[in-house]
């Protein structure tokens, strides 16, 4: 989408809540900017959202994966266009899919496996 807005969140909450499975409960991790902290959030009951605590990147591995695919595939360009911007974006996520092991690797904590 477009805009990262309440709109936005409350399409992509009802999405997710359509794919959770049957007698299933979805927990979604989220940062504390604006759109996924208003009380305006249409949520279904199979979806509960944990916020984050604020300004803790370091608990965010999602801000780590939107790093490495901007150094790696989305840097140092010129965007023509809006559908430019999400051609681009999706070839990165598909090529970041494409190699679980990347994903892992960006994604684990050295801390959190010390206890």
């Amino acid at each position: 989408m477009p805009w990262c807005d309440t709109h936005a969140m409350n399409e992509h909450l009802a999405e997710i809540s359509r794919h959770v499975a049957r007698n299933a409960h979805a927990v979604l991790i989220l940062d504390q900017a604006g759109w996924p902290m208003t009380d305006k959030l249409l949520l279904s009951d199979n979806i509960t959202l944990v916020p984050l605590p604020p300004k803790s990147p370091e608990l965010n591995p999602m801000e780590n994966i939107w790093q490495f695919m901007r150094d790696n595939w989305l840097s140092n360009r010129i965007f023509e266009t809006y559908d430019d911007i999400i051609v681009h974006c999706c070839k990165a996520w598909c090529k970041l899919i494409a190699d679980p092991w990347t994903i892992i690797s960006i994604g684990l904590r050295d801390w959190a496996h010390r206890f």
